[in-house]
């Protein structure tokens, strides 16, 4: 067996079971908790997939500042979820189908390390090259990437992070931003 699945299966089932007990705990404080925790799992689950960028923004953003955004808000809320009024078929049914079609989806992919996957035959750019050659006065090769090749890319991102913290100020104005908004 592969030594990274001997890292990568445990740390998928923890992944699963952490997901499994969010979802049908009743205690918030602990809910929040295990999201963050569930958060470090994917970075670490990324991390070990050689995608270090991800995992550093899924640690940053999921563990870290989530999680201390959640607390703040349990803070004004009571930290007992409510208890369930109806049992509902359809939201099983729609995560159900939305997993299968993700699984069904990796039936495509090239195995994990295949020499002949697109990536490994077609040659790509080198980019530290391509970055000394095209930015010379810009001494920092992260920066042309991601400000030259993958402008578009690092605008969508920004404008998705500002959109979050926009929306996140608006909460924390209180609920008198509801009212206003629908009066008008």
């Amino acid at each position: 067996m592969d030594p990274i699945l001997l890292v990568v299966l445990p740390l998928l089932t923890l992944l699963a079971a952490t997901a499994v007990t969010v979802a049908r705990t009743r205690d918030l404080w602990a809910a929040a908790m295990l999201t963050g925790m569930y958060s470090f799992l994917g970075a670490s689950w990324m991390t070990i997939m050689d995608a270090p960028d991800v995992a550093f923004t899924e640690s940053a953003v999921g563990a870290g500042i989530s999680t201390v955004l959640l607390l703040g808000t349990l803070a004004f809320t009571k930290n007992r979820k409510a208890k369930k009024t109806k049992s509902g078929v359809m939201p099983f049914v729609v995560v159900a189908v939305t997993g299968a079609a993700l699984v069904y989806g990796t039936f495509d992919m090239p195995k994990y390390g295949d020499p002949h996957a697109p990536i490994q035959v077609y040659p790509q750019p080198n980019f530290v090259e391509k970055a000394v050659a095209e930015a010379p006065h810009i001494p920092n090769v992260i920066t042309v990437v991601l400000a030259s090749f993958r402008g578009y890319d690092t605008l969508g991102e920004t404008t998705v992070i500002f959109t979050a913290g926009i929306a996140v100020l608006l909460l924390l104005r209180g609920k008198h931003t509801y009212v206003e908004v629908a009066k008008s």
